[in-house]
């Protein structure tokens, strides 16, 4: 479920709230919050705006074959 916050700093952009709520994972999730908030411009976000932030995707784990080059 999508979570809204309020912008209550001077010079936050939209990468950085997404890194500080989700971490490096987060990075991803750039082009979705832009959809869910096409309100927002510029690259600092306004004091008081609400900003909707999207689920993080589960995390999948896919298996790789492992070559071994020495045995």
């Amino acid at each position: 479920m999508p979570q809204a916050i309020n912008v209550v700093g001077d010079n936050l952009t939209l990468d950085l709230i997404l890194w500080r709520k989700y971490g490096v994972r987060g990075q991803a999730l750039v082009e979705e919050t832009m959809a869910l908030n096409p309100d927002l411009r510029g690259p600092f976000l306004p004091v008081g705006a609400v900003v909707t932030l999207p689920d993080l995707p589960s995390e999948q784990t896919a298996t790789r074959e492992v070559v071994t080059l020495f045995g």
